[in-house]
């Protein structure tokens, strides 16, 4: 099994071109396993299927490194990680990165947790909150150069809540579906207002599926607003739409 899973995985890299090494074949194929093991106890994802957990997961992940460089030593923190995607497959992929996995449920950072110890990955920390207020602790606000997030909140909340973390100059990710342009143009206003400017829209199929994905670059090019992020659950009752 083993084997066959390494073997689907090296192709699907390879399809998407981009290359993997043995030791990350065996990380990632230990990171299913614990997946699988977790998602008995807990609900961490519907999909398990083997080719469609590494399409879907693996893959969906990792796709935007063939648009992004994720320089040595780069602060990447995902926001609303759930079960580590897109965080845990990048840091396998880059392990040079230092990477910080945020959820509001800390059961499934139970889950990242492990992984990442068993998956012998440094440089991993965990942090247990919502966003809205993480996004105002002093050590936290200003202090990534990459935020992704592969959550399912539309674009002018995922922008409220994710670049507030993030340096001037630095990259807010947004993992979307193939059709993106009704949620950017409603989240127009709300980039403007936190600073941020939209710089590019990479889109691709994935392979071995007809799932059409998008990967929405978003340039912090001034400090966010200390008004900003709203109380909690403010952003999503009420997103930043221009009146």
């Amino acid at each position: 099994m083993k084997d066959r899973f390494q073997e689907l995985l090296n192709n699907a890299c390879n399809k998407i071109k981009i290359g993997i090494n043995d030791e990350q074949l065996a990380q990632f194929y230990s990171f299913y396993q614990l997946l699988l093991e977790w998602n008995g106890r807990m609900n961490l994802t519907a999909i398990t299927d083997e080719r469609d957990v590494i399409y879907k997961h693996f893959i969906d992940s990792i796709a935007v490194l063939k648009y992004v460089e994720f320089k040595e030593n780069s602060a990447v923190i995902d926001v609303g990680c759930g079960a580590g995607f897109p965080g845990i497959p990048l840091k396998i992929m880059q392990p040079e990165i230092k990477l910080t996995l945020m959820d509001s449920v800390n059961k499934k950072l139970d889950f990242v947790r492990e992984a990442a110890s068993v998956l012998g990955l440094s440089d991993v920390s965990c942090i247990h909150g919502r966003a809205e207020d993480l996004g105002r602790d002093k050590e936290l606000r200003n202090s990534f150069d990459f935020c992704v997030s592969r959550a399912v909140s539309e674009l002018a909340v995922l922008t409220e809540l994710c670049l507030p973390f993030i340096k001037k100059q630095s990259l807010f990710i947004s993992y979307k579906g193939g059709s993106p342009e009704e949620e950017l143009n409603k989240a127009e206003f709300a980039i403007k207002e936190l600073g941020g400017k939209l710089e590019k829209v990479e889109k691709f199929i994935l392979p071995e599926t007809d799932m059409e994905r998008s990967f929405i670059l978003i340039r912090s090019v001034e400090q966010t607003p200390q008004k900003y992020p709203r109380k909690a659950g403010i952003p999503k009752k009420n997103p930043l739409y221009e009146k």
